[in-house]
């Protein structure tokens, strides 16, 4: 093959490129192949989870059965069926099925499968499907190389993708894809790949059994990733027959918690997320970030972490608790709480996880203000109590016809209008007039504050001890 891959013999794969032309008959598996890959479901009937998209009338289910093709991009995390998608989709439409790994190949190889595809297009009026794990590693370049031979659908494209591919996919392959969100696997899920992994003859064909414990923290381990489940599963069950060679499906091996824990080399943690374990970390975590307490705070962060909490629910907490417990005394606190809600989305886990730990830091260590939550209530409290009124005229709207006769806005006096862009006037209803809700503390940020905002209310209120507004707005 030449360096440009253009002057491939087109009946040859190119270098590094896995193709096939699907059967009807089921791919046999190779029995000393890993178990996630003996445990690939061989229909789309046999996947688990992703109804949203294999249900009757989804996306894919449409696709698979007489839709028309389409090229897609699966986005997801990891071990929740991306490939595996792919491969089916392929063999269900009786499609060629090429495969390429962003991280290895380049243009050279992405022009080499176009030149087969079209090759065998032309020759046995075949189409192909061509795969692309891990498609945001792709440069503008690379991504720009498969425009055309999508746009005239030489190839049906199903790329991978573990990030927003708003994010990392050129516009122009956007626009020609249908956008498909894998959602991380429940529980109840990967309880269903780990029970038909002990009793399949492709997995353990029955010779261990699973202990209720050994799956709760196999489930724990996995966090919504089935391959990962199966691949602590299966550690753990080979230690269990390395010492009970001869179990069979009749006489089975037992794979108990102690025996997970020794094969992952790592505890189970005792937290149950739907228990009182659950409230009670969650609380023990917020109150020692509000107690400043930073490595009482990692500590329950990394229990949950362990456990497989919702990444999303600790980043919400963090995003609140910005706000309630630190507030004015350092807002840059609530930037890098959703910052770190916004690594989750887009990044994922486990990579997630420092930004939640960046996050829980900067909280448990930034000065402390209640200020905020206790404003914000005051203020509800006066509205709920009914002390509302109404808006002075010279506030209200004053923008359609009729609004001057009515006197509304008509003594409005615009603030930056004059020297410090502070006016003396009322703004409050008549029945809140004096009533202050925010009273900063003299900590962190708000130190400044408590001094500016007395200074800014006499300068509105007109109240006598405030000869010049200088420095209100400093």
């Amino acid at each position: 093959m030449s360096d440009d891959g253009l002057f491939a013999d087109p009946t040859q794969p190119a270098a590094g490129v896995f193709t096939t032309t699907p059967t009807a008959t089921a791919p046999r598996f190779d029995a000393n192949a890993p178990l996630a890959a003996r445990m690939r479901p061989r229909t789309l009937d046999e996947v688990i989870g992703q109804q949203h998209l294999l249900g009757p009338g989804a996306p894919l289910r449409r696709l698979v059965h007489g839709g028309a093709p389409s090229s897609m991009l699966l986005y997801g995390p990891p071990g929740t069926g991306k490939t595996t998608l792919a491969t089916l989709v392929a063999g269900a439409t009786g499609r060629r099925f090429a495969q390429l790994s962003a991280i290895a190949a380049g243009v050279k190889e992405v022009r080499g499968v176009i030149e087969q595809a079209r090759y065998t297009l032309r020759s046995t009026g075949e189409q192909t499907v061509l795969f692309i794990d891990e498609v945001h590693r792709f440069n503008k370049a690379q991504q720009d190389s498969l425009l055309g031979a999508v746009e005239d659908r030489t190839v049906i494209l199903i790329g991978a993708t573990t990030e927003n591919p708003f994010f990392s996919v050129v516009s122009p392959l956007l626009s020609r894809s249908l956008i498909l969100q894998l959602q991380p696997l429940t529980d109840d899920d990967i309880v269903g790949v780990l029970t038909r992994a002990v009793t399949d003859d492709r997995g353990l064909a029955g010779r261990v059994t699973l202990a209720d414990e050994a799956r709760a923290h196999l489930v724990a381990l996995s966090g919504g990733d089935a391959r990962r489940s199966l691949t602590a599963l299966e550690a753990a069950a080979d230690s269990v027959l390395d010492e009970h060679p001869r179990a069979t499906r009749e006489e089975p091996a037992a794979v108990d918690l102690a025996a997970v824990e020794r094969a992952v080399n790592r505890a189970a943690v005792r937290y149950d997320k739907s228990g009182d374990q659950h409230y009670d970390i969650i609380s023990a975590f917020i109150k020692s970030m509000r107690g400043s307490d930073v490595d009482a705070a990692l500590h329950y962060l990394a229990r949950m972490i362990e456990a497989g909490e919702d990444p999303r629910f600790i980043a919400r907490r963090l995003m609140v608790h910005a706000s309630e417990d630190v507030g004015m005394a350092d807002p840059t606190a609530l930037q890098t709480a959703v910052a770190a809600g916004q690594v989750v989305q887009m990044v994922g886990m486990p990579e997630a996880k420092l930004a939640l730990a960046q996050a829980t830091i900067h909280i448990a260590t930034a000065p402390k203000s209640g200020a905020v939550t206790s404003a914000l209530g005051a203020a509800m409290g006066d509205v709920q109590a009914g002390r509302s009124g109404s808006v002075p005229p010279h506030l209200r709207d004053g923008h359609y016809p009729g609004a001057a006769k009515l006197g509304n806005a008509q003594t409005y006096v615009f603030p930056h209008a004059l020297p410090d862009a502070i006016a003396t006037q009322q703004y409050p209803p008549d029945e809140l007039v004096g009533r202050d809700y925010y009273e900063p503390t003299g900590r962190g940020a708000e130190r400044a504050l408590a001094e500016r905002v007395p200074r800014l209310r006499r300068a509105v209120r007109g109240q006598p001890g405030n000869t010049t507004t200088e420095g209100c707005n400093a």
